[in-house]
């Protein structure tokens, strides 16, 4: 009984490493230690399907008009986490990507809450330590499929909108199913990188992931 429920947790260990690698192994991950790794399940000139494997992020909402402003508010708050602002007093290495969630039912002049996540380190991911702000906390993304379009630049609110409507347009030309309530915008780099910047949107497949070849 011992033995197996060592072996179960051995296990566990790998698999939480194997889902957060080495940045080496991403093209886009320059600078950090570790990167959120997937499997690449077809591509197209429009789009790529990718699936991930459950993961755990610290995360923090923001409400505000929009994106650029929520996430610098939201970036610091969950910046000092990792930074030391934790029950254990630890710094944590900062990895890629960061993502931010957003509702896609959003009404004219609205304000809107935006879901700002770091993705926790392999070392982290079974037990982080407990935040000391009340408004960050610990969440998961599910074993998953995603449709993702990739651009350079800049991720802001008006290259966001712009990609992820690109990307809408490109799914519904194929009838993909795809969830329409949120996407996420994702970054790759620091605001100290100038050149070659990695930026993506993501939608979150429903039943088969449709990817044509390009014509």
């Amino acid at each position: 009984m011992v033995y197996f429920s060592g072996l179960v947790g051995l296990l566990l260990i790998l698999t939480a490493e194997a889902r957060i690698g080495n940045s080496s192994e991403s093209s886009f991950c320059t600078e950090s230690k570790e990167c959120l790794l997937y499997d690449l399940v077809c591509k197209n000139d429009d789009y790529e399907v990718r699936h991930y494997d459950s993961v755990k992020w610290v995360s923090t909402d923001e409400e505000c008009y929009f994106m650029d402003k929520a996430t610098y508010t939201a970036f610091r708050r969950l910046f000092k986490y990792i930074t030391g602002s934790n029950k254990a007093g630890v710094n944590i290495d900062m990895t890629a990507p960061v993502t931010v969630k957003i509702e896609e039912k959003k009404k004219m002049w609205a304000s809107s809450v935006f879901t700002i996540s770091f993705l926790l380190p392999s070392d982290y991911q079974m037990t982080p330590p407990r935040p000391t702000d009340d408004k960050v906390y610990f969440t998961e993304t599910p074993d998953m499929k995603v449709y993702v379009r990739s651009y350079g630049g800049w991720m802001m609110s008006l290259t966001s909108s712009v990609n992820s409507m690109l990307l809408k347009r490109q799914l519904d030309n194929v009838q993909a199913t795809y969830n329409k309530d949120y996407h996420y915008a994702v970054g790759y780099d620091s605001p100290m990188k100038i050149l070659n910047r990695h930026n993506e949107v993501w939608y979150m497949v429903e039943g088969e992931p449709v990817c044509p070849t390009s014509s």
